[in-house]
């Protein structure tokens, strides 16, 4: 129980805490390119926002449901919605989950990345200090998350040599033994990298031994050439590991192209799932129940995701053969994102702004250095999510200017 004096002590510590962190990308690349003039038409391929059509029914869907405004939603999703998520886990992934126990429905996954956070780290582990580790380059809620709640956040490079996935396995026991939450992206934001069931095997034994939760960060997992991502609990099930060790989080933003409607979803073992729900109680983010409605619906049809998947792919495709022959250049296994190399990704991204008029982010934007290296300097991370003709130009002159 925390004393009047403690409080205060707490509170005091936040400004200093939120003081260190670094801008946001993307007003930091605002700074960067808009007090100059674009040498072009503007083309946008910063933020990942989804462009392709979003499922033809959700307007009829929202309108008969529009009376459910006069409501207050359920807190943690309706029972359609969640039945509506476990079903598509059972058929995606092969998992079973209890419905009203083991999911609750977000206002988009960033939500549930942070505050899942904060209902599950630990004040003190072993009554040290706690560790949160996070891949680096990484989605910037996690550190945001770790340093919320009063954590040490270890960034572990996900580079092209260890596949673009964080080598947890070989961190110190000191810091592992201080792990209270270890975050993983599969499919990877920005590399697009797809961890294989091995990998999440071993990360799933490694956290048994040290005792602390995986968050998976899913968001991507429709997305993806060739085979479906296999997900972290569906590898946690199979192996018969405690249900409280895995947290995944899911989205239709990408998912469905619907980022406007901030809706997805966090699953996990019950009491997991009680603590979350017991933040979500006074923090008080429902969706709304014509959103709810939505989404059941959504999560119910696979059809809309396969056209859109099917356009994904043409374009990763067009993707290889504009960047032919450039080392390192190859588009992802899944997501829609380029991790392109550059000399600099800075100066990179000027360039494109000045000469193109293209909009790229910097991939040191999204990255911490770390003992002075930063992971992402040399990248910059380009958003295939415009139509496939204006993707096909913006790219080709991305070429021309960056390695013509």
């Amino acid at each position: 129980m925390i004393r009047n004096n403690e409080a205060v002590a707490v509170i005091m510590t936040f400004p200093e805490r939120f003081s260190n962190l670094p801008e946001y990308a993307f007003p930091r690349l605002r700074t960067l390119l808009d007090m100059h003039k674009p040498g072009g038409d503007i083309v946008h391929m910063t933020i990942g926002e989804p462009r392709h059509a979003m499922p033809d029914f959700v307007g009829d869907v929202f309108t008969q449901n529009v009376d459910l405004f006069a409501k207050y939603p359920d807190n943690y999703g309706t029972s359609d919605l969640t039945s509506s998520i476990a079903d598509w886990l059972k058929m995606r992934f092969e998992v079973t989950v209890d419905a009203s126990s083991q999911i609750m429905a977000l206002n988009g996954t960033r939500e549930g990345l942070m505050n899942a956070c904060i209902a599950l780290c630990p004040e003190t582990k072993r009554s040290q200090v706690p560790v949160v580790l996070t891949p680096n380059p990484f989605y910037q809620v996690y550190a945001v998350a770790a340093v919320t709640v009063g954590a040490e956040p270890i960034f572990v490079p996900a580079t092209r040599e260890t596949g673009y996935l964080p080598d947890y396995a070989n961190l110190p026991d000191e810091i592992l033994n201080r792990t209270a939450i270890a975050y993983i992206c599969s499919p990877s934001n920005p590399q697009g990298a797809v961890a294989p069931r091995d990998y999440l095997r071993d990360l799933i034994a490694l956290a048994e031994k040290h005792d602390f939760k995986i968050f998976a960060d899913e968001c991507y997992s429709e997305i993806y050439r060739g085979s479906a991502p296999v997900g972290a609990m569906q590898v946690a099930q199979e192996m018969g590991a405690d249900p409280e060790r895995v947290v995944i989080f899911h989205s239709l933003s990408k998912r469905s192209n619907l980022p406007g409607l901030r809706s997805g979803f966090v699953a996990s073992g019950v009491q997991n799932i009680e603590h979350i729900k017991r933040l979500r109680s006074y923090s008080g983010a429902p969706l709304s129940l014509p959103t709810q409605a939505v989404s059941a619906r959504v999560w119910a049809d696979e059809d809309h995701v396969v056209s859109s998947r099917s356009l994904y792919a043409e374009k990763f495709d067009m993707a290889d053969k504009v960047f032919s022959g450039i080392d390192g250049a190859k588009a992802p296994q899944a997501g829609f994102f380029l991790w392109l190399p550059v000399k600099n990704g800075e100066a990179a991204a000027l360039k494109l702004w000045t000469q193109t008029g293209i909009r790229v982010l910097p991939g040191a934007y999204l990255s911490r250095d770390v003992a002075g290296e930063n992971p992402g300097k040399d990248y910059i991370r380009v958003a295939l999510v415009a139509p496939k003709e204006e993707t096909q130009r913006a790219l080709t002159t991305l070429r021309d200017c960056l390695y013509g």
